[in-house]
Formats: C-alpha cells, sequence, structure tokens
C-alpha cells in the first residue's frame, strides 16, 4: 500500500463543482505552493527563452502549459497510480528570469529549484529553452552527486558554444559534463534524428558519456525493446528526465522552436516514460514549448501530459519498496 501522509494531499479542483475551463489557471488545476503546509512535488515554470538558436517563444511555454493541463484527471491508469492523492502535488508559479542577460536568468533558477529542493520538494520544471536544464542540474548534483541524465530531443544539445555563448540551449549537457554534473556511465539521449554540424559532433557527444538511442532505433526495434535498454542504461542511482518536446515529431509536436522530421509519436514517448517506473527519478523538465507555433493545442497538450506522466513516476518511486 502507498505510504500514507501525516495529512491527506489537496488535490485538484474537483471538475463536476468547477468547470475545467474555469478556475485558478494552475498546472492541473492544482493548489498555488503557498496553498499547503508542505509540497512532495513541485511544477515550476520557467519562462526564458533567451538561449534559442532559432525561432524564439517558448517563454511563453509554461502558460500554454498550464492551459492545456486541464483536462488532465487524478488516476492513471497505464502506471496505477493516483499522482495527486499519493503526494502534495502544487504548482510553485513561475521563476522570474532576466531576458536580456543569460548568466543571471541561470542564476535565478537554480535559486529557485535549490529553494524548493532545501523543502523537501521534488521539482519538475515547465519550460522555456532547454538552457534551464543546467542550472537545474547544478542544484541536484549539490545533494545528489553525478546525476545521470535521460534526455529525450531530436538534438544532442551537446555543442561547444553558439556565436561564441556556452550558456544556450544547445549547449545544457556538455556544460554539465564539463562542472562534472553528470555520472557519464549511465547517460543517454533518445530520439535523436536529423542533420549534425559534423560526424565529430556523435565522437563528442560519446566523450561526454552519452549513449545514442535514435528515432530510427524507436522505428525498428519498437519504443517497448528500446525502453529496456534505456532502462538498463540509467539504472543503479539517481537519474534526471528531461523531455525537449522536439523529441516528438512536428506532426505530434509543431509548437517548438527547432522542429525535425521523423521523430516519436506521443504514444511512443509514453511507452518510453512509463518504462522508466522504479528508477530513482530525481527531477524532471518539459521544455521548448513554443506557443505560437502550435495548432489546437497539439503541443501543449502533449506536454502537459508529459509532465503529468513524470509526477506520476515520481509518486511511484515514493511508494515502500514492497508495494511498488
Amino acid at each position: 500500500m502507498p505510504k500514507q501522509p501525516e495529512r491527506a494531499p489537496i488535490g485538484p479542483v474537483d471538475a463536476s463543482v468547477v468547470p475545467r475551463y474555469g478556475g485558478e489557471a494552475t498546472f492541473a488545476r492544482l493548489p498555488r505552493l503557498d496553498q499547503v503546509p508542505h509540497a512532495d512535488v513541485a511544477l515550476l515554470g520557467v519562462p526564458f527563452d533567451s538561449g534559442v538558436s532559432y525561432r524564439p517563444g517558448a517563454r511563453f511555454g509554461p502558460g500554454h502549459i498550464r492551459q492545456s493541463s486541464r483536462l488532465l484527471r487524478p488516476f492513471n491508469p497505464a502506471l496505477g497510480v493516483e499522482p495527486f492523492a499519493e503526494q502534495q502535488v502544487v504548482d510553485a508559479g513561475d521563476v522570474v528570469c532576466n531576458p536580456f542577460d543569460i548568466g543571471a536568468a541561470v542564476e535565478s533558477v537554480d535559486s529557485a529549484v535549490s529553494e524548493l529542493l532545501d523543502r523537501g520538494t521534488k521539482v519538475v520544471t515547465l519550460g522555456g529553452d532547454h538552457t534551464i536544464t543546467l542550472p537545474v542540474l547544478r542544484a541536484l548534483s549539490r545533494r545528489h552527486g553525478a546525476i545521470a541524465v535521460l534526455h529525450f530531443d531530436a538534438h544532442l544539445d551537446t555543442w561547444e558554444t553558439y556565436f561564441g555563448e556556452p550558456y544556450t540551449h544547445g549547449t545544457p549537457f556538455r556544460r554539465a559534463a564539463e562542472e562534472g554534473l553528470l555520472d557519464e556511465t549511465r547517460c543517454a539521449h533518445v530520439g535523436i534524428r536529423g542533420p549534425l554540424y559534423s560526424p565529430l559532433d556523435l565522437v563528442r557527444d560519446a566523450k561526454l558519456g552519452f549513449r545514442v538511442f535514435t528515432s530510427d532505433d524507436i522505428e525498428a526495434r519498437g519504443a517497448a525493446a528500446v525502453s529496456q535498454d534505456v532502462r538498463a542504461r540509467l539504472d543503479g542511482g539517481p537519474v534526471y528526465v528531461s523531455v525537449d518536446i522536439d523529441v516528438l515529431d512536428p506532426a505530434h509536436a509543431p509548437g517548438t522552436g527547432t522542429p525535425e522530421i521523423g521523430g516519436l509519436s506521443s504514444r511512443e514517448l509514453l511507452v518510453m516514460l512509463r518504462g522508466l517506473a522504479g528508477l530513482e527519478i530525481v527531477g524532471a523538465d518539459v521544455v521548448e514549448v513554443s506557443p505560437s507555433y502550435d495548432h489546437a493545442e497539439i503541443t501543449g497538450l502533449a506536454a502537459a501530459n508529459v509532465a503529468y506522466e513524470l509526477v506520476s513516476l515520481l509518486a511511484l518511486g515514493a511508494r515502500p519498496l514492497s508495494s511498488r
């Protein structure tokens, strides 16, 4: 049985009392951080996109994901978990990021995440561009040491710089590796595809400790089979899950800054995420949602449901070992 909290968690607003299109626009209509005595998990928005190299707009991602999360319900049958009843989940609002100073913004994210971790709260970050993953990893590594990163993305994000700038959405995992934040024996990319700058991109990436599972691998072998290999790669310590929404094909997520054809379907991504059940997940993010390129909330709905699966995985991880 799941561990019973001393005080029952405050869950989402009841849709039979307040229609889904009404009420406060928090993630899944959950309570705010200031409305509960303690939070086990917080959804934290980071409206920042000054690190993008192509189409901007991900600064509006957190609000779009929240709006698209109104249809989420309290029981996840695929994982057999009630993520909002087995842990106190809240919306922690948005980090105030300086849009003109990437370094200052990075420090703001680190500070905000660290404050939540100091309270004993796990964090699922809603971006924002992929630059924001670096400060989250910094905050987590100070508590857990080197962390395995599972990175869902069309792109490697281990390039050196863009225009001489070290902190961008294409460089976070190179900086993280250089700073010793990553367990280089257990990191993986999933969904990589499309043209690269050079054959050396893959060589340099491998030297940082990443194993690559491409979209073609998933097409050839199936998401469930690849998920088993990914799980074996990650097992043995703390794991951080970073989901760039462009891991999905543009047919499933058009609202993103650097779309690449030939990506995963939303169903394949869900299969991959659910295959992580039982791992020691210490944090996660969903990034690169750019609503100005979205249609009918396709991307927002995908991102909201990905965040829901991540919160569900954290609920499973909080259960006693005997009940998992």
